[in-house]
């Protein structure tokens, strides 16, 4: 690019500052490529960063960015607010709590709080079935803590409510047949009376095939729980994984992290406490996860959401399909401020 050129742009950024750093929401100016209908263009501009994008008829006019500026076009970009990267602990309690943090039913060790997620009026925490609903153990209406109980959580910290759970199939439940029942009672009768230490238990075989490992958890009080998901920001919006995508996560045990997708339409054994389950139609993303990063929502480079989290290996992540759990559930995605 022509020195000119850049140097006329620099002191045009300069006088940006004086300009608009200081207007409602305006965090930062500088100079980057013009982004057009999502794309990035080879067009130099002036960029405006705010906290958080609000319509132009909510603005006083004096807060409105102009269209250019000194000779350059000028592009508006929400960015969040700029803080240092000290970083907080997602093992620690917080309220308001957020996605990326440590929580999990009172009978487990610890998971990851996933997204925030609404159905109507009612907002609900997105999570593992394993993290907020125990491998299905748990019952409904069974206490949720933030943080979990392996970082410290007691019933002290109990954050909300198990409100549903996707049952995870591991090939055979209960059986429900009274026939099979009572049969099953009167051999175990016998074995008895034989003086067999021996029982039978009715199982009824299943297809043991599983699309997702999800739960929802009911907040006590929705002014408990926020959207922002920590160090990434409010999710801004749904976006379906594929091939070399490059995405990010934060988790309870890793933190922030990055990988790339690297399998799609996987099928895949996971072991559950030496019980295992077989998950058809998976994704598989580069190593980006730890024990204790189960839940965490997994987002591309355009902060869209792409998939939860719930099991891998030293060697790879697997993730859900974000839609398909939004889509069991009949919820959407919290994307601003309660």
């Amino acid at each position: 690019m022509d020195y000119g050129v850049v140097a006329n742009a620099q002191s045009a950024a300069k006088l940006a500052v004086d300009q608009f750093l200081g207007l409602q929401n305006v965090v930062a100016c500088g100079l980057g490529h013009k982004i057009s209908r999502g794309q990035q263009t080879d067009e130099l501009s002036l960029i405006v960063s705010v906290s958080r994008k609000i319509p132009a008829a909510q603005l006083a006019t004096k807060d409105l960015i102009p269209k250019a500026f000194a000779g350059l076009r000028t592009d508006v970009v929400e960015t969040g607010r700029i803080r240092a990267l000290a970083g907080e602990d997602p093992r620690m309690r917080m309220r308001p709590a957020q996605p990326g943090v440590s929580i999990g039913h009172r009978d487990i060790t610890a998971g990851t709080f996933g997204l925030l997620v609404h159905r109507g009026d009612n907002v609900f925490i997105l999570s593992n079935n394993h993290v907020l609903a125990d491998s299905n153990a748990a019952k409904l209406g069974d206490p949720i803590y933030q943080p979990g109980s392996a970082d410290g959580g007691t019933a002290a910290d109990q954050i909300a409510s198990l409100a549903e759970f996707e049952s995870l199939d591991f090939g055979d439940s209960p059986a429900q047949c009274t026939i099979v029942q009572t049969l099953a009672r009167a051999l175990n009768l016998l074995a008895r009376l034989a003086g067999s230490g021996h029982r039978l238990a009715p199982v009824l075989k299943t297809s043991g095939l599983n699309l997702m490992d999800a739960a929802l958890g009911l907040p006590d009080q929705v002014s408990l729980v926020k959207p922002g998901i920590l160090e990434l920001g409010t999710p801004l919006g749904l976006a379906d994984p594929s091939l070399g995508q490059e995405v990010q996560k934060m988790g309870r045990t890793t933190g922030l992290t990055r990988g790339f997708i690297t399998q799609v339409s996987v099928t895949a054994d996971v072991d559950y406490a030496g019980r295992t389950a077989r998950f058809t139609d998976q994704v598989f993303a580069s190593p980006m996860s730890s024990p204790g990063d189960s839940g965490s929502s997994v987002l591309n480079m355009a902060r869209q959401v792409v998939g939860l989290v719930f099991a891998g290996s030293e060697r790879i992540t697997i993730l859900t399909p974000m839609r398909r759990i939004l889509e069991r559930f009949g919820v959407e995605l919290v994307t601003e401020d309660l």
